[in-house]
């Protein structure tokens, strides 16, 4: 997988690039980040990439034309071919639709991503019109730029592709993974589950007492089916607190909707 990053703030990315499994993925040449100056793609002695926009109003806006040069020195296939050639050009903006993990899931069947990290008060919209496929937001917030996006989708994108993470279950049973997986290939019953799109389940781990707080007992009890179970309930609880919109969604068993009704509503 290989991402191209362009950006004012070309050094922005130093740092992020160098830690973790991003820089283990990038060492192993599983993926490959190239980050590009967007000034320079400008003609102008000021190296200017903003104007004043049409109609009034507050702040600057990107110029289109640095923007479509330095997409087209990196010579990515046509608007309408880039499925054919399993590439794509993102624009990072606060008008952008919400990017979730089943977007980065999506964008792992691409071999090649452009990000446009916007500035200022917008970008030109020609630029998403003529160049982008799509925009993508992080958040409803705003940002001062989308390099703090760019930096999202590269880091979320790259930790599902096959052989980045140690452990490639390490993708499926966190928060917003795939749905339950069963039992093992041997039947053994699992004490883990994929959520399903719902929030992660409590971890733990030693020392088994810390602050006055134990680990829950049935963790320690080895009986898989119970250790599932009490994830499950865990998982629909914090989910239910934090995010009740994925419950909209999620695939739940009678079993699932009886505990979510037992449940206390959260104070806030």
């Amino acid at each position: 997988m290989r991402f191209d990053i362009i950006s004012i703030f070309p050094g922005f990315f130093e740092g992020f690039l160098q830690h973790g499994v991003l820089r283990r993925a990038i060492s192993a040449s599983m993926v490959e980040v190239r980050v590009h100056d967007l000034r320079s793609f400008t003609h102008d002695r000021h190296r200017t990439v903003d104007d004043r926009p049409f109609g009034g109003g507050e702040g600057m806006v990107l110029k289109p034309e640095p923007i479509a040069a330095a997409v087209e020195s990196l010579g990515v296939a046509p608007k309408a071919e880039r499925n054919l050639q399993r590439e794509s050009v993102v624009l990072l903006s606060a008008q952008g639709a919400s990017f979730t993990q089943a977007t980065a899931r999506q964008l792992t069947l691409l071999e090649r991503i452009v990000l446009i990290c916007g500035r200022y008060e917008g970008v030109d919209e020609r630029v998403s019109e003529l160049i982008a496929d799509c925009e993508l937001s992080i958040g409803d917030y705003v940002l001062s730029g989308g390099e703090l996006g760019a930096a999202v989708i590269v880091d979320a994108v790259s930790r599902l592709i096959p052989g980045v993470l140690g452990n490639e279950a390490s993708s499926e049973y966190e928060s917003f993974g795939n749905a339950d997986t069963g039992p093992t290939s041997n039947g053994t019953p699992r004490s883990t589950y994929g959520s399903g799109g719902l929030l992660d389940y409590p971890h733990y781990t030693r020392p088994q007492e810390f602050g006055g707080l134990s680990v829950p007992e049935v963790l320690a009890g080895g009986d898989h089916e119970k250790i599932r179970r009490w994830r499950r309930e865990r998982a629909l609880e914090k989910t239910l607190h934090n995010r009740p919109d994925l419950l909209e969604k999620a695939v739940l068993s009678p079993a699932d909707r009886a505990f979510i009704k037992s449940i206390q509503p959260p104070s806030c």
